[in-house]
Parts: structure tokens; C-alpha cells; sequence
């Protein structure tokens, strides 16, 4: 745990530095879901598209961040070093999911605590709402993490994001309710975690509980599960 622990204060030491990448997590999704509020002033369009946004933009941001940051370590040789040393691969991938779930913690804050100020209602309890987005964003890195060990550069890392997170932007209910889509679509957006993020803050904006949601914030529990185990079966000793 001590090596994990190492691991996650270099990283997010690095992190701290780069301010773009801060801006990255911080500042884009409230940017856009300021923009949405200002465009749509006085209509129910943010209380509509509002837990979509905070479901959507955290998964996004912190996959990209992640996947990014993961390649661009082993590319530089820094991964292969580190493996030669005690460090095991769960020290390795324990520590990055120490350090970017303290960052999907606060990017969580931000962004749901930003929606509700400039007007997105929630009639459920608010640290709920807060947790999925928790849960979306450590879902992002975990997904990040995961792809990272298929990428070989870092732009094949943003390559993978189309493949990874349009799907499930586009079957998740943003467009169009998902018993009209076609049945297969329909079927396949019942595997995606983001279909139970999003439906999971739209319940929760709508005023229901905890029993309504515990299904839906299991499935992206599963899947952050999943993906970490992923991540550390495929990580590679040596950089090829």
C-alpha cells in the first residue's frame, strides 16, 4: 500500500504542473454546462440535459486525461523503469487509481456543485448526485487506464476515445429515448455504463432515492471493477 501511495503523489505531483490538464478536468465541463444554462435561460432545458451533462463530461474528460497520461508514461520509458523495481503491477495500478479518483473526487464537486449554481435543479439528496458523478469519473480513468494498454502512442490514446465513449454517448438516451431506438441499439445500450450513470442522475434530479438507483450505480461499479482488473492483467512489463 506504501507503494501505491508513492505512486499516486508522483503522479499527481506531475499533474499539479500541468495546467492545462487542470483546465482540462476543472474548467471544460463547467464551461459547457455554463454555456447551456446561459443559451437556454428560462426554459426546463438544463433540468433536462443537466444530469446528462454531469454524467457524460466527467466520463469524457478523465478517459482522455487518463489514457493520455498512462501512454505518455510508457512511451517516455518511465512505465519500463518502474516495473524493474519491487513495485508490482497492483502497487502500478493502485496508485493511478489513488490519484485520479482524487481527482475525479474533485472534479465531481466542481462540476455538480457548478450545474446546481447557475440552475439545474435536484429534487433528490445532492451527495448522491455527487457520487455517480464520482463514480462516472472514476469510470473514465479506469476505461483510460485500460485503453492505454492497447494504444502504442498517445495519439492512438485519442484515437481510442471515439470507439470507447461515442457509442455509449449516442445509445445513453441523450437523442432520443432508448425504448424508440431500434431494438438491437436498445439492447446494446443496456451493456454501456453510461445508459446507468445518466439514468441513475436523471432519477435523482427527479427526486427519487437511494433504492431507486443502487441497480443502475451498480452496473458502473462493475464496470470500474472491470476495467482496473483489465488494465492491470494488460500491463505490459517493457515498452515495445
Amino acid at each position: 500500500m506504501t507503494l501505491a501511495v508513492a505512486t499516486a503523489r508522483r503522479v499527481l505531483a506531475q499533474l499539479r504542473h500541468d495546467h492545462r490538464t487542470v483546465a482540462l478536468i476543472l474548467v471544460l465541463p463547467c464551461l459547457v454546462v455554463g454555456i447551456i444554462a446561459w443559451m437556454f435561460e428560462g426554459t426546463p432545458v438544463l433540468d433536462q440535459f443537466g444530469p446528462v451533462a454531469v454524467g457524460f463530461f466527467p466520463l469524457f474528460v478523465m478517459f482522455l486525461v487518463t489514457s493520455v497520461t498512462t501512454q505518455r508514461e510508457r512511451s517516455s520509458g518511465t512505465l519500463e523503469r518502474l516495473m524493474t523495481t519491487p513495485l508490482r503491477k497492483g502497487d502500478l495500478v493502485a496508485g493511478y487509481a489513488l490519484a485520479f479518483g482524487g481527482l475525479a473526487l474533485l472534479q465531481a464537486l466542481v462540476v455538480v456543485g457548478f450545474a446546481v449554481w447557475v440552475g439545474m435543479d435536484v429534487a433528490g439528496a445532492l451527495g448522491l448526485v455527487v457520487l455517480v458523478a464520482l463514480l462516472d469519473a472514476v469510470l473514465g480513468s479506469s476505461l483510460g487506464l485500460a485503453a492505454s494498454a492497447v494504444a502504442r502512442t498517445e495519439f492512438q490514446a485519442v484515437q481510442m476515445m471515439p470507439a470507447v465513449i461515442v457509442p455509449q454517448l449516442l445509445t445513453c438516451g441523450l437523442l432520443m429515448p432508448r425504448d424508440q431506438m431500434p431494438e438491437v441499439l436498445e439492447w446494446v445500450s443496456r451493456v454501456l455504463p453510461l445508459t446507468y450513470a445518466v439514468e441513475a442522475l436523471q432519477q435523482l434530479a427527479a427526486g427519487l432515492g437511494w433504492a431507486d438507483v443502487r441497480g443502475a450505480v451498480g452496473v458502473v461499479v462493475l464496470w470500474i471493477v472491470g476495467s482496473v482488473v483489465l488494465g492491470m492483467l494488460t500491463l505490459r512489463r517493457r515498452t515495445e
